[in-house]
């Protein structure tokens, strides 16, 4: 059990995991992970490239650990988080590429069918023609961009997207069919804006 008559700065890490798995007492574990928050940052910055996401990623991580420490038996609790904060960092690389891959099949199919109004030798990764793609989704009517992005960023199903979104399956085919069309005229559009 804790001894209180110690500050909590006084009390080694052992002593305060034991306590919060005991207690589960949020202000114990915040004691505890305060310790360490600006080691989570660098681990997450190195990782993820990004302030932003590394500063979130701190966030998450401490909401993680609410339910992650009572499952394991910790007997040194520095390494442990840097596992944690590792894994989760290799968890979001993974899920990024996933997304980022999907997104550039979806980017080729779009390419192909205006190929038209593309240089054959442009072969490079067109910054603004994703520019454009983003721009394109987000005109579309809500539910055919939630199906699209569900489909094509996600990689969800369309029985998936059907659960998700309460929709019968043929209107997820439809929103999608229709998106992507709605996306070809409105991609036209902006090929043909830069040829002039």
């Amino acid at each position: 059990m804790l001894n209180w008559n110690k500050k909590s700065e006084e009390l080694t890490d052992q002593e305060l995991l034991e306590s919060y798995i005991d207690s589960s007492n949020l202000d114990v574990l915040g004691v505890l992970y305060s310790r360490y928050m600006h080691l989570v940052y660098g681990v997450c910055l190195k990782y993820l490239h990004d302030r932003e996401k590394a500063k979130d990623a701190v966030n998450v991580i401490f909401e993680h650990l609410i339910t992650e420490i009572p499952k394991f038996d910790i007997k040194n609790f520095k390494p442990w988080l840097y596992v944690v904060c590792k894994n989760y960092c290799l968890m979001e690389l993974r899920k990024q590429k996933s997304q980022r891959n999907q997104a550039d099949k979806f980017l080729q199919t779009q390419i192909m069918e205006l190929d038209t109004y593309l240089h054959p030798i442009d072969e490079v990764r067109d910054e603004n023609l994703e520019k454009n793609l983003k721009r394109c989704i987000e005109r579309l009517k809500e539910e055919q961009q939630k199906c699209i992005l569900l489909f094509y960023y996600e990689e969800s199903c369309y029985k998936e997207i059907s659960d998700e979104l309460n929709l019968p399956i043929n209107k997820v085919k439809s929103y999608i069919q229709n998106g992507k069309r709605n996306l070809k005229i409105c991609m036209e559009e902006f090929a043909k804006q830069n040829e002039v």
